[in-house]
């Protein structure tokens, strides 16, 4: 394995380098083949998450176990960061106790001010501005399914929320080309696309806004849906439901796509909303290869970040 120094924080997919994202790649898929490489022993990291999870906290805690180290979950209702106690403050005590926090939050401003005063690696878990976790382990699936990336047309359809976020400024490092199909009201940040455009015009990537759901699917490599009401957002049901009518990804819309096409979605998924009834049982569907991926993707962050000597990962 390939030597390179992670910052100390993984905050966003974009604090990575293009060479460092496809180390970092390398090092998921050699996680994979060797699923029990004990590198973290004696290390503990806190899951600190202030919104419910199945695959973030299930994939962390399996991660740090199997390399040889443990996970401890601590519950809004236990932490009440910002309301029972301040946030610097339980960074602060956290980082005493553990060797790195993965925390999953509702601002992203919360993140930001827990790595600020955590002397110790903050992971970011999911926050309301992103969630590079998922799109580290969305593009190892898709490189393990097409032995590629670069070139690649990837079709996200639907909100430009954190899931799309973080999977465009991949997409635009890896020199992947992305399109989003979002209804009026519900499109990417603006930051988020002049980063991205930054990023397209060294790697060549190629970055598309559309209205138009079978504009965005037609001859893509790999199409891309997510819910169209994430947590938090349920006072909005109605109205984004309606807003979002057009954008559900069936098997007509797949068909547009190349024969070859993946879908993906990062879950949970609402059957009968941005998805039809059937759609992960659809043979074109890698969804729980994506899931399982995760584990992968964040073993070989952790070890990244929790390694003092990352010598130690080179002669893995």
């Amino acid at each position: 394995m390939l030597l390179f120094k992670m910052n100390k924080d993984f905050i966003s997919i974009s604090h990575l380098s293009p060479d460092e994202l496809e180390l970092l790649l390398k090092e998921a898929q050699v996680m994979k083949q060797k699923r029990n490489l004990a590198l973290l022993q004696g290390k503990t990291i806190a899951l600190l998450f202030e919104k419910p999870s199945l695959r973030t906290r299930l994939s962390f805690e399996m991660a740090m176990k199997q390399l040889g180290g443990q996970a401890l979950y601590l519950s809004p209702q236990e932490v009440g960061m910002g309301k029972r106690e301040p946030i610097h403050d339980v960074a602060r005590v956290l980082s005493r106790y553990v060797d790195g926090i993965a925390a999953r939050t509702l601002l992203h401003s919360t993140l930001l001010t827990l790595a600020t005063y955590s002397s110790v690696p903050v992971i970011n878990a999911l926050t309301d501005w992103e969630h590079p976790c998922q799109s580290l382990a969305d593009l190892l699936t898709i490189q393990e399914k097409k032995g590629r990336l670069s070139g690649l047309n990837l079709a996200y359809i639907g909100d430009g929320n954190n899931v799309s976020n973080s999977l465009m400024l991949a997409c635009s490092l890896i020199g992947m080309n992305f399109r989003i199909a979002s209804p009026p009201g519900y499109k990417i940040n603006e930051e988020i696309l002049t980063q991205s455009q930054n990023f397209a015009a060294i790697s060549g990537s190629k970055i598309t806004l559309s209205e138009d759901p079978v504009q965005s699917v037609r001859g893509a490599d790999i199409v891309y849906s997510d819910v169209w009401v994430s947590m938090g957002q349920e006072s909005e049901t109605e109205k984004r439901r309606m807003a979002f009518s057009r954008y559900q990804v069936n098997e007509a819309l797949l068909s547009l796509a190349n024969k070859d096409a993946l879908f993906m979605h990062p879950l949970p998924a609402h059957h009968g909303e941005e998805i039809s009834v059937d759609m992960l049982e659809n043979p074109h569907s890698v969804v729980f290869d994506q899931a399982e991926n995760r584990l992968y993707a964040q073993k070989a962050v952790l070890v990244r970040l929790l390694l003092p000597d990352n010598s130690e990962v080179a002669s893995v």
